[in-house]
């Protein structure tokens, strides 16, 4: 989306304007933004490696399915599992 030279609040900005969901890894989202208003909801990951994300696809899509604007969430599994 041409998005990788957008950095920290100006990224949640853009991507509220066209999602209602950011989905992230970033484990210090919430210390550095403001994540309370926000007009998306927030998702947290514990990881950002591939087989672990695939192989907990059908949690992380349940997740996403009960978020509504707004809602901030962070995943937490074990993710040596």
């Amino acid at each position: 989306m041409g998005w990788g030279n957008l950095k920290n609040g100006e990224l949640l900005r853009v991507a509220e304007a066209q999602f209602d969901i950011f989905v992230s890894t970033d484990q210090n989202l919430r210390y550095q933004q403001q994540i309370l208003g926000r007009q998306l909801a927030i998702l947290i990951l514990p990881t950002n490696d591939w087989p672990t994300l695939r192989s907990k696809g059908k949690e992380i899509a349940s997740k996403i399915d009960i978020l509504r604007v707004g809602d901030f969430s962070e995943i937490n599994w074990d993710v040596d599992e």
